[in-house]
């Protein structure tokens, strides 16, 4: 059955209101970390013994690629990642599945999140700290991260199990 134009739109707009709720999750809980819980005085919260909150200045993007080492590189980075988050935004308006719609929302979410701290404080606030034992399968994160990190994957696997016939299929007409 093939996707309606208004499916669409309702999708888009259901992705626009995903990215908005995301972006201001992530600024809530940042600012829980900061304010309340005076994580960057403490440094680390043990909160159960696999998962602690640890304060984290991230000056640079994925895995601390891209590192800012002045405030030149700071809005160097800020408009490099306005840029990917505009074209994240362009994307959702073009596309016409709901799925890959939710996934590029989560991606966009977070890329606002993590945009609005690099302008204003010149890093991303990171917290959340998995780990087992010494082992720690990630570097500290937050919200934000986790959404673009999801959001690509779910992306990926979309990609990767809905073939090019299945989509043409289901967007005929849209």
């Amino acid at each position: 059955m093939a996707i309606t134009q208004a499916q669409v739109k309702s999708y888009r707009i259901q992705g626009i209101i995903l990215a908005l709720v995301i972006f201001a999750v992530d600024q809530a809980v940042k600012y829980m970390v900061v304010v309340p819980l005076s994580l960057e005085s403490r440094r680390s919260i043990e909160l159960v013994p696999f998962f602690n909150l640890t304060w984290a200045e991230n000056y640079g993007v994925s895995l601390g690629m891209l590192t800012a080492q002045n405030e030149h590189q700071r809005w160097l980075l800020v408009a490099l990642t306005a840029l990917i988050a505009a074209i994240v935004l362009v994307w959702i308006y073009r596309e016409k599945l709901r799925g890959d719609i939710m996934a590029l929302a989560m991606i966009l979410g977070g890329a606002l999140g993590n945009i609005l701290d690099r302008a204003r404080l010149g890093y991303v606030i990171d917290y959340a700290d998995l780990h087992f034992g010494d082992f720690r399968p990630f570097l500290i994160f937050n919200l934000a991260d986790a959404m673009i990190t999801i959001g690509v994957l779910i992306l990926l696997a979309r990609a990767l199990f809905i073939g090019e016939d299945k989509r043409k299929e289901l967007t005929e007409g849209a």
